[in-house]
């Protein structure tokens, strides 16, 4: 199930590329999260989306906010993806798919999460949510868009 926007998101935990193990609520604790859910790493699409929000990183920085990338990969998996792209955030490894259920990003099954990105306020709260399975730029050029937006007001 989808959440709603100004919904409070599961204070989910999980383990990063480099064996952290970080919960929803260490990563907002300085401001704003973007999570973004990639079906499988090292995958042209999916790269293309990683990289691009690795290169928004100083406009990202600019609105306090941090980048997390989610998918249903091992640790192990995320750990070569992040060294081959040189990524400046962390990416979690959700194996069994609790991340991606807890944001109503997983599929069916064994099935890969739905490409989605979910900007999340300091107290859980759900700003903004996209959604696009073959736009690769959109995830992050929408969730800086809503971030400089509500940094405006």
């Amino acid at each position: 199930m989808a959440l709603a926007i100004g919904e409070q998101v599961a204070d989910v935990t999980a383990t990063t590329h480099d064996g952290r193990t970080v919960s929803l609520t260490e990563l907002a604790a300085d401001g704003p999260v973007v999570v973004f859910f990639y079906p499988k790493a090292f995958t042209g699409g999916c790269t293309a989306e990683a990289c691009h929000f690795r290169d928004l990183g100083a406009e990202f920085a600019e609105v306090g906010a941090t980048r997390v990338g989610v998918s249903r990969d091992d640790v192990a998996t995320q750990a070569r993806f992040a060294a081959e792209h040189d990524f400046d955030y962390p990416l979690l490894a959700d194996p069994e798919g609790t991340v991606s259920k807890a944001f109503g990003a997983k599929r069916p099954g064994p099935l890969m999460s739905k490409r989605q990105t979910f900007v999340v306020d300091t107290d859980l709260t759900l700003l903004g949510r996209i959604s696009s399975e073959l736009d690769m730029e959109k995830h992050a050029d929408e969730a800086l868009a809503l971030l400089r937006d509500r940094a405006a007001r």
